[in-house]
């Protein structure tokens, strides 16, 4: 692994498994990696999971069986940039099962981790020159308890 490289460190308590074959089989550009196991000297029962690598889109990931120690919080969260409102119903339905939906294009999956999924044209709709068709795409984001729908942003940033 090269010097500069990153990779997301997610603690779970005795999940890592699960949750790396979950987000893989979400994700179309995913891959699962190295997965270590506790030898005879700990740490855990010997041949249980330590860690799981696993790949989202060229994010390097590895799942942490820590325990129950910490947990995850809406502090961290990972947004998923989608082209079009197939894209954000897809994500939107397979990260919220066993989750919860939250406001504007927020969820908790089932393992507690925080996921925005955003169409791409809000970031275009909210950043417009006109700061009243801007403003008016912001609060169609703001007001919206769930998943985001890109007409309803396309139709306030427009006036409608």
């Amino acid at each position: 692994m090269a010097a500069e490289s990153l990779t997301t460190c997610l603690w779970f308590d005795g999940k890592a498994e699960e949750a790396a074959n979950h987000y893989v089989s979400i994700f179309k550009n995913a891959a699962l990696g190295d997965v270590t196991r506790a030898g005879e000297g700990g740490p855990g029962k010997p041949g249980s999971i330590i860690t799981v690598e696993f790949e989202l889109n060229g994010q390097k990931f590895v799942g942490l069986n820590g325990g129950p120690e910490f947990t995850f919080n809406e502090s961290v969260s990972f947004v998923i940039h989608c082209d079009d409102q197939a894209e954000v119903d897809y994500y939107w339905s397979r990260l919220t099962e066993g989750g919860q939906e939250a406001p504007c294009g927020w969820l908790k999956d089932k393992f507690g981790l925080s996921w925005q999924v955003v169409p791409t044209v809000l970031y275009e709709l909210m950043s417009d020159p006109d700061p009243e068709k801007a403003g008016r795409a912001a609060q169609a984001m703001l007001s919206t308890q769930g998943k985001l729908d890109i007409a309803k942003l396309k139709k306030a940033h427009a006036g409608g």
